[in-house]
């Protein structure tokens, strides 16, 4: 499939071990599936890893293959070779951390390069292993309230977060790897877990719009896709984030301008069971502005969608443009190669200078 003709779809799917079986087949290969999203299921080492993914670009070129891979808790790939990167509280802590020099911003400057650093080691690592995407960074702000968002936060500050968010993302980039904030516009101040319960929160627009939302608005054009909440922000919308028009369309897309890839959550989490059926929970996130819905941990659901989901031309013709932008441009080098490269080298070595990684 040539890259003029590449039409992922709009669903987004796991598969079920460490290689394909002849259903993972049927259902990456539908005209709906656009990406495959792994998990720690699916990794045992990174021979198995490359050759999974390698078989899954041999079925379909055009999908985007993905991994929830932050650092700290949230990490799928964590044996053979694969670096324990920081959870990012870790860099958030380096702000503000009195050090020889007496000029306040140096601590700012280590931190950011610290960022930079762990979101190279990350892209390349998972490139070196033919995983195109990881769903990071969180730009949740850290307000002590929510235990699944935790250390996963850079910071409480909006600045700090931003301003670390931007030095990961790019460290991404330079890795070869496009980025995703989430999950818009919060999850820090609701306490409850979206996977399984239906967290609220109570704050109004404007206190969400100057504080949670702001690293989305500052982050603007470097920012390449989006996760929204599964949060029901009740004086905004009594639908929860990632099936708002209002939230979505309104803020998201026209208010803060924009123009990326807005993934919805997994649709099969307690906090989407709001809408209903799964197919009544993925029309309504793209029909709310998502490009894409992620179904993870239930093929039986997955098959639901795949049959019955309808999803007109033009919504898949803009999802479709999005989606590509995504897919990684440059072939990234292979495992081996990668350690003897000076850049991994320099990054690796100044996370261990720093006592972030071992």
């Amino acid at each position: 499939m040539s890259k003029s003709i590449m039409a992922p779809g709009p669903v987004t799917l796991d598969v079920i071990g460490l290689e394909l079986n002849a259903e993972d087949r049927r259902r990456i290969l539908h005209p709906l599936t656009g990406g495959v999203i792994l998990f720690g299921r699916n990794f045992s080492n990174r021979q198995q890893l490359t050759k999974l993914t390698a078989s899954i670009k041999k079925l379909r070129p055009d999908v985007l293959i993905s991994i929830d891979h932050e650092g700290g808790r949230v990490q799928r790939c964590r044996a053979d070779g694969f670096t324990h990167l920081p959870a990012m509280r870790k860099l958030g802590d380096l702000w503000g951390v009195k050090n020889k020099s007496t000029h306040p911003a140096e601590s700012a400057a280590i931190a950011m390069a610290a960022a930079t650093a762990c979101g190279y080691v990350l892209a390349s690592e998972l490139r070196a292993c033919g995983v195109d995407f990881s769903f990071t960074p969180v730009l949740d702000l850290d307000f002590g309230r929510s235990g699944v968002i935790g250390d996963r936060s850079f910071s409480r500050d909006p600045q700090i977060v931003f301003a670390l968010a931007k030095s990961l993302n790019e460290g991404l980039r330079l890795g070869g790897m496009a980025n995703c904030g989430k999950h818009f516009p919060g999850h820090g101040w609701a306490e409850a877990d979206s996977h399984v319960a239906i967290p609220v929160d109570e704050r109004s627009l404007k206190q969400i719009l100057n504080d949670d939302a702001k690293p989305y608005e500052w982050l603007d054009l470097s920012l390449a896709a989006v996760m929204p909440a599964h949060v029901i922000y009740p004086k905004v919308d009594k639908n929860p984030a990632g099936f708002s028009k209002i939230w979505l369309h309104s803020i998201l897309r026209q208010e803060l301008g924009f123009e990326g890839v807005i993934f919805s959550d997994d649709l099969s989490m307690e906090g989407a069971s709001v809408a209903g059926s799964v197919v009544k929970g993925a029309e309504m996130a793209l029909d709310a502005g998502c490009d894409a819905v992620l179904i993870c941990n239930r093929p039986d659901l997955a098959d639901q969608l795949l049959s019955k989901l309808k999803v007109s031309k033009a919504k898949q013709e803009e999802s479709k443009e999005r989606l590509n932008k995504l897919m990684p441009t440059a072939i990234s080098p292979a495992w081996d190669a990668l350690q003897s490269e000076s850049e991994y080298q320099h990054a690796k070595g100044l996370l261990q200078q720093l006592d972030l990684i071992d």
